[in-house]
Protein backbone atom coordinates (compact mmCIF):
# COMPACT_ATOMS: atom_id res chain seq x y z
CA UNK A 1 0.00 0.00 0.00
CA UNK A 2 2.94 2.21 1.15
CA UNK A 3 4.90 1.44 -2.48
CA UNK A 4 1.30 2.54 -4.61
CA UNK A 5 1.17 5.96 -2.52
CA UNK A 6 4.18 6.62 -3.50
CA UNK A 7 3.93 5.76 -6.99
CA UNK A 8 0.94 8.39 -7.01
CA UNK A 9 3.48 10.78 -5.60
CA UNK A 10 5.70 10.69 -8.43
CA UNK A 11 3.04 10.97 -10.51
CA UNK A 12 1.01 13.58 -9.19
CA UNK A 13 5.05 15.13 -8.51
CA UNK A 14 5.20 15.38 -12.52
CA UNK A 15 2.36 16.21 -13.72
CA UNK A 16 1.76 19.07 -11.16
CA UNK A 17 4.50 21.14 -13.05
CA UNK A 18 2.80 19.91 -16.29
CA UNK A 19 -0.48 21.13 -15.57
CA UNK A 20 0.74 24.40 -14.58
CA UNK A 21 2.41 25.01 -17.64
CA UNK A 22 -0.95 23.98 -19.81
CA UNK A 23 -2.48 26.66 -17.79
CA UNK A 24 -0.17 29.96 -18.57
CA UNK A 25 -0.03 28.44 -22.19
CA UNK A 26 -3.90 28.60 -22.47
CA UNK A 27 -3.84 31.92 -20.56
CA UNK A 28 -1.29 33.61 -23.11
CA UNK A 29 -3.37 32.04 -26.33
CA UNK A 30 -6.21 34.07 -24.57
CA UNK A 31 -4.39 37.26 -24.60
CA UNK A 32 -2.91 36.90 -28.08
CA UNK A 33 -6.34 36.55 -29.14
CA UNK A 34 -7.66 39.36 -27.72
CA UNK A 35 -4.79 41.32 -28.66
CA UNK A 36 -5.65 40.04 -32.50
CA UNK A 37 -9.41 41.09 -32.09
CA UNK A 38 -8.46 44.17 -31.04
CA UNK A 39 -6.01 45.07 -34.26
CA UNK A 40 -8.76 43.73 -36.43
CA UNK A 41 -11.12 46.11 -35.05
CA UNK A 42 -8.94 49.41 -35.27
CA UNK A 43 -9.77 52.12 -37.16
CA UNK A 44 -6.82 53.23 -39.35
CA UNK A 45 -5.90 56.24 -37.50
CA UNK A 46 -4.87 53.88 -34.66
CA UNK A 47 -1.75 52.00 -34.21
CA UNK A 48 -1.01 48.88 -31.48
CA UNK A 49 1.66 47.91 -30.09
CA UNK A 50 2.50 45.37 -27.20
CA UNK A 51 6.26 44.78 -25.35
CA UNK A 52 7.23 42.11 -22.50
CA UNK A 53 9.30 44.09 -20.39
CA UNK A 54 11.05 42.07 -17.72
CA UNK A 55 10.80 44.28 -14.89
CA UNK A 56 8.02 44.62 -12.48
CA UNK A 57 5.30 46.65 -13.21
CA UNK A 58 6.36 49.40 -10.65
CA UNK A 59 9.42 50.09 -12.47
CA UNK A 60 7.52 51.08 -16.01
CA UNK A 61 5.25 52.98 -14.39
CA UNK A 62 7.96 55.57 -12.66
CA UNK A 63 9.77 55.55 -16.46
CA UNK A 64 6.74 56.53 -18.29
CA UNK A 65 6.49 59.40 -15.49
CA UNK A 66 9.88 60.38 -14.85
CA UNK A 67 11.31 63.13 -17.64
CA UNK A 68 15.09 62.36 -17.22
CA UNK A 69 14.30 58.49 -18.30
CA UNK A 70 11.05 59.97 -20.41
CA UNK A 71 14.41 61.74 -22.67
CA UNK A 72 16.23 58.56 -23.10
CA UNK A 73 13.64 56.02 -23.98
CA UNK A 74 10.77 58.34 -26.03
CA UNK A 75 12.76 58.76 -28.79
CA UNK A 76 12.92 56.66 -32.18
CA UNK A 77 16.58 55.84 -33.67
CA UNK A 78 17.84 58.89 -35.27
CA UNK A 79 17.02 61.41 -33.22
CA UNK A 80 17.59 63.42 -29.85
CA UNK A 81 14.97 64.35 -27.30
CA UNK A 82 14.80 67.29 -25.02
CA UNK A 83 11.86 67.43 -22.16
CA UNK A 84 11.03 71.12 -22.02
CA UNK A 85 8.74 70.96 -19.45
CA UNK A 86 6.78 67.71 -17.08
CA UNK A 87 4.35 67.52 -14.71
CA UNK A 88 3.82 63.88 -14.00
CA UNK A 89 0.49 64.20 -12.33
CA UNK A 90 -3.64 63.96 -13.34
CA UNK A 91 -3.92 66.90 -15.19
CA UNK A 92 -0.40 68.14 -15.86
CA UNK A 93 1.53 69.23 -18.37
CA UNK A 94 4.57 68.60 -21.04
CA UNK A 95 6.16 69.48 -23.68
CA UNK A 96 8.91 68.01 -25.53
CA UNK A 97 11.38 68.07 -28.69
CA UNK A 98 12.18 65.48 -30.53
CA UNK A 99 15.23 66.81 -33.41
CA UNK A 100 16.90 64.13 -36.07
CA UNK A 101 20.42 63.87 -35.80
CA UNK A 102 22.66 64.44 -39.10
CA UNK A 103 22.30 60.71 -40.00
CA UNK A 104 19.15 61.25 -41.53
CA UNK A 105 19.51 62.76 -44.73
CA UNK A 106 15.65 62.98 -45.57
CA UNK A 107 14.85 64.13 -42.50
CA UNK A 108 11.34 66.60 -42.78
CA UNK A 109 10.20 67.59 -38.99
CA UNK A 110 6.94 68.90 -38.23
CA UNK A 111 7.43 71.91 -36.29
CA UNK A 112 10.46 73.03 -38.35
CA UNK A 113 13.44 71.32 -40.98
CA UNK A 114 14.44 68.81 -38.41
CA UNK A 115 12.28 68.45 -35.36
CA UNK A 116 8.94 67.34 -34.09
CA UNK A 117 7.83 69.38 -31.22
CA UNK A 118 4.54 68.24 -29.32
CA UNK A 119 2.81 69.22 -26.04
CA UNK A 120 -0.28 67.11 -23.88
CA UNK A 121 -1.30 66.19 -20.75
CA UNK A 122 -2.04 63.67 -18.44
CA UNK A 123 -5.26 62.52 -18.94
CA UNK A 124 -5.42 59.45 -16.51
CA UNK A 125 -2.82 57.86 -14.59
CA UNK A 126 -3.12 54.64 -12.90
CA UNK A 127 -0.11 53.68 -10.59
CA UNK A 128 1.44 50.57 -11.74
CA UNK A 129 -1.36 49.79 -14.26
CA UNK A 130 -1.98 52.65 -16.94
CA UNK A 131 -0.96 56.07 -18.00
CA UNK A 132 -3.35 58.32 -20.88
CA UNK A 133 -1.54 60.78 -22.82
CA UNK A 134 -3.57 64.20 -24.69
CA UNK A 135 -0.90 65.16 -27.32
CA UNK A 136 -0.68 67.37 -30.18
CA UNK A 137 2.15 68.32 -32.28
CA UNK A 138 3.38 72.26 -32.82
CA UNK A 139 2.85 72.70 -36.22
CA UNK A 140 1.36 74.88 -39.18
CA UNK A 141 0.83 71.85 -41.51
CA UNK A 142 -3.00 71.04 -41.18
CA UNK A 143 -2.35 67.59 -42.16
CA UNK A 144 -0.39 67.31 -38.89
CA UNK A 145 -2.85 68.78 -36.17
CA UNK A 146 -5.21 67.43 -33.90
CA UNK A 147 -5.19 65.76 -30.55
CA UNK A 148 -4.03 62.37 -30.28
CA UNK A 149 -4.35 59.90 -26.98
CA UNK A 150 -1.61 57.78 -26.23
CA UNK A 151 -2.83 54.95 -23.91
CA UNK A 152 -0.09 52.93 -21.62
CA UNK A 153 -1.44 49.90 -20.21
CA UNK A 154 0.84 47.55 -18.11
CA UNK A 155 -0.18 43.55 -17.24
CA UNK A 156 2.06 41.16 -15.29
CA UNK A 157 3.22 38.49 -17.95
CA UNK A 158 1.79 35.01 -17.99
CA UNK A 159 5.16 33.58 -15.77
CA UNK A 160 4.64 36.43 -13.26
CA UNK A 161 8.52 37.86 -14.04
CA UNK A 162 8.04 40.72 -15.94
CA UNK A 163 5.26 43.10 -17.27
CA UNK A 164 3.24 43.33 -20.66
CA UNK A 165 2.75 46.54 -22.06
CA UNK A 166 0.34 47.36 -24.67
CA UNK A 167 0.73 50.73 -26.55
CA UNK A 168 -2.12 52.27 -28.00
CA UNK A 169 -2.21 55.35 -30.08
CA UNK A 170 -5.46 56.97 -31.59
CA UNK A 171 -6.53 59.54 -33.68
CA UNK A 172 -3.39 60.17 -35.35
CA UNK A 173 -3.59 62.92 -38.00
CA UNK A 174 -3.72 62.06 -41.37
CA UNK A 175 -0.09 63.11 -42.29
CA UNK A 176 1.51 60.58 -39.84
CA UNK A 177 1.41 57.23 -41.72
CA UNK A 178 0.46 54.43 -39.05
CA UNK A 179 3.59 52.19 -40.43
CA UNK A 180 5.64 54.92 -39.49
CA UNK A 181 4.29 55.99 -36.17
CA UNK A 182 4.33 52.02 -34.93
CA UNK A 183 8.35 51.50 -36.61
CA UNK A 184 9.01 54.92 -33.76
CA UNK A 185 6.53 52.97 -31.09
CA UNK A 186 8.63 49.93 -31.33
CA UNK A 187 11.84 51.55 -31.06
CA UNK A 188 10.81 53.99 -28.17
CA UNK A 189 9.71 51.01 -26.45
CA UNK A 190 12.85 48.47 -26.98
CA UNK A 191 14.96 51.54 -25.14
CA UNK A 192 12.52 51.26 -22.56
CA UNK A 193 12.60 47.90 -21.53
CA UNK A 194 16.59 48.33 -21.84
CA UNK A 195 16.80 51.23 -19.56
CA UNK A 196 14.27 49.59 -16.74
CA UNK A 197 15.57 46.02 -17.50
CA UNK A 198 19.37 47.29 -16.88
CA UNK A 199 18.12 49.26 -13.72
CA UNK A 200 16.84 46.25 -12.48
Amino acid sequence: MLAHQGGWDEILLVLGPILVIAGLLKLAKRRVQRTLAAVDTMPPDTTMVTRRIDAPRAAVYRALLDPAAVQQWMVPDGMTSVVHSFDPSEGGTFRISLTYDGSIDHAAGKTDARTDTFHGRFQTLLPDTQVVQVVEFETDDPAMRGEMTITYRLSDTGDGAGTELVGLHEHLPPGVAPADNEAGWRMSLHKLAALVEDDG
